[in-house]
């Protein structure tokens, strides 16, 4: 198992061959869905198997659960075996080129399904490339692996039961969405602007720099203050970029943390 959910590009160059390691990428775009395979097509990390935000790490969209749901688990279980994926025993490394919006949905993923041995590449596709580490557009081929999933159900939450702990004093509920987007002033995407009442904000993008690198959680200071919480309920538009406050909440050590997957999408489709 890995010792962080983080890893460096450095480790990623020096195990880039070992058969106990599995490389995928979650390059999206929201606004051009085809963008990120087309890029992966172009080129990847070499030996990189690829997911898909909309095919692969989400369901249909219905009228209410957001623009993101939650895959069908067998189904995104057959396709982890497919890449020679062995649950719990294959090392996973995902990555993406966005400060980890769609990388830290698929580590989420896996560790929702029982697999622990999963870390983001800090700094992502772009500081992979600026220090000219192997890549290829060759696709790997498919492999026999092992992937019966074992789901973690205590660590979603769906709307009703936001609506029953949002006024709690023990319970915060953290919007992770642009602030702008949090108090109502700009909606690009959903068609209510605003944020779920009694949320507090702390931007998804607060946990990276500009150049997709981890910052200095501890020196940040950004989730001190509710340490004792009795539980961290995280939302963002649809369950996607939450999983990087989801990711920094657990390097700081707080392990009392939920996903509500249909966030502003599904609350504000109720409105």
């Amino acid at each position: 198992m890995f010792p962080s959910p983080i890893v460096s590009l450095q480790w990623l160059a020096e195990n880039l061959h070992s058969p106990q390691l599995v490389i995928i990428d979650c390059r999206f775009q929201l606004l051009e869905p085809e963008w990120g395979y087309n890029q992966y097509q172009n080129s990847h990390i070499l030996g990189s198997y690829f997911l898909d935000l909309n095919r692969d790490l989400s369901s249909p969209v219905r009228e209410h659960g957001g623009r993101h749901p939650l895959p069908d688990l067998d189904s995104l279980a057959e396709k982890l075996a497919a890449m020679g994926i062995i649950r719990d025993r294959t090392w996973i490394v995902v990555y993406d080129d966005a400060r980890f919006a769609f990388a830290a949905r698929l580590w989420w993923l896996l560790n929702y399904m029982g697999h622990a041995s999963v870390a983001i590449l800090d700094g992502g596709w772009n500081a992979w490339q600026k220090l000219e580490y192997p890549i290829n557009a060759a696709i790997p081929p498919a492999k026999n692996g092992l992937f019966v999933p074992q789901s973690q159900n205590d660590w979603v939450v769906d709307r009703q039961t936001v609506i029953d702990r949002q006024d709690l004093d023990s319970v915060i509920l953290l919007d992770s969405r642009e602030n702008i987007r949090y108090i109502g002033e700009c909606e690009p995407i959903d068609p209510v602007a605003g944020h779920i009442p009694n949320a507090i904000n702390s931007p998804w993008q607060e946990v990276t720099d500009s150049e997709g690198f981890l910052r200095d959680i501890a020196d940040k200071e950004l989730w001190d203050k509710y340490r004792d919480a009795a539980e961290i309920i995280v939302y963002c538009g649809s369950g996607v970029t939450a999983c990087v406050n989801i990711l920094s909440l657990k390097l700081a050590g707080i392990e009392n943390v939920k996903l509500y997957p249909g966030g502003w999408s599904d609350w504000c489709s109720y409105l």
